[in-house]
């Protein structure tokens, strides 16, 4: 089965695509398109080994001429130093005005290229071929571009929005199991935040999601896709509305970024989406009993829900006050009021956050 939609932006407005082996057709659609004359290809080298060949064959079958360019993979590769590798690399190959960019991986290539193409020769058009789950169901789409600093993640980017989003389904069973399950933190974001039905489907098909069953996955895609394009046609550059999906980021990041990484991303939103409904609970927001509720379907899918006992809580809370979405010295935090409604607030005081922090 395929599905289509739009993210609404007006005369930056695009498609999304999702279907099972759409990679395969990816040069034809973009022939018809004409976006750009030719295409530089990012990868990391292991999406490069796995997906590369497949991708640039579909190029090459439909008249569009592509180079493949890859750096290591991880987030530590998401750095202004390998941004500026690649920048160098575009040069070298003389990549002008009337070409353009494809980021073919997760949310690490996706915010790179992203980056990339905001920036080289101050914009180039690009497409996203997201290949985990994580960046299927949320990086790709919306436009969040950016690179990490020591001091905290995303803290360097743009808002600049893909010219098309090819979602093949195919490619998550080649994810390695941890990749998959931190993927599925950002789905569970989606009912949480917004969709109460969606939150109830994620309950009732666990297991056809778990063994990848594709009609409950393209689904799944589908409806995160659909919230997250009525969210940023809402809001594009996150000044009211579209905070709400960062739910669980905002602790999360501090624990990603305290572990120095170790903690992948899903993992560690899924800690921070436990440790705000634990914040919600805490200011007398949120029933216990649907904060239980949430915490229990993000346990059943395999996602850790505690901060790890050795990580230091001082570091967490120092990335805390550097985090993008700080504001004058104080942090927002995105609290769910029910299963489906969130609110956005700075009123938590420390010794609530102190309660979530602490060690259990």
């Amino acid at each position: 089965m395929k599905y289509t939609l739009d993210v609404g932006l007006g005369d930056r407005s695009y498609p999304i695509f999702i279907e099972d082996g759409i990679m395969a057709t990816v040069g034809a659609d973009l022939a018809k398109r004409k976006i750009a004359k030719r295409f530089a290809v990012i990868a990391d080298d292991n999406v490069a080994r796995l997906y590369g060949s497949t991708l640039m064959r579909s190029l090459s079958e439909a008249g569009i001429a592509a180079e493949l360019l890859t750096f290591p993979q991880g987030e530590a590769s998401k750095n202004l130093q390998v941004f500026a590798g690649l920048a160098s690399r575009l040069a070298q190959l003389g990549i002008d005005r009337k070409d353009g960019l494809i980021a073919l991986g997760g949310g690490v290539t996706g915010d790179l290229t992203g980056f990339l193409a905001a920036s080289y020769l101050r914009g180039l058009p690009f497409v996203q071929v997201p290949t985990t789950l994580l960046s299927q169901v949320d990086s790709s789409v919306g436009g969040k571009t950016g690179v990490d600093l020591p001091e905290g993640k995303n803290l360097v980017g743009a808002f600049y929005q893909p010219e098309v989003v090819y979602i093949d389904t195919a490619v998550l069973t080649t994810l390695p199991l941890g990749e998959l399950i931190g993927g599925l933190a950002e789905v569970i974001k989606y009912g949480v935040i917004r969709d109460f039905d969606f939150f109830v489907f994620l309950e009732r098909h666990l297991d056809q999601i778990l063994c990848l069953e594709q009609a409950s996955i393209q689904q799944m895609i589908f409806t995160c896709c659909r919230i997250k394009a009525e969210v940023v046609a809402e809001d594009e550059r996150e000044s009211d509305i579209r905070r709400i999906l960062n739910f669980g980021h905002t602790i999360g990041h501090a624990v990603e970024a305290a572990s120095d990484y170790s903690i992948i991303h899903g993992m560690a939103v899924a800690i921070g989406m436990v440790a705000a409904l634990r914040l919600a609970v805490a200011c007398e927001l949120c029933k216990k009993s649907d904060a239980g509720r949430v915490a229990a379907l993000i346990n059943a899918y395999g996602l850790p829900t505690e901060i790890p006992a050795d990580l230091d809580r001082q570091r967490i809370k120092k990335y805390l006050l550097t985090d993008k979405k700080t504001v004058a010295g104080s942090v927002f935090y995105v609290l769910p009021t029910t299963i489906g409604k969130v609110l956005i607030t700075n009123e938590v005081s420390e010794a609530q956050l102190e309660s979530v922090l602490q060690k259990r």
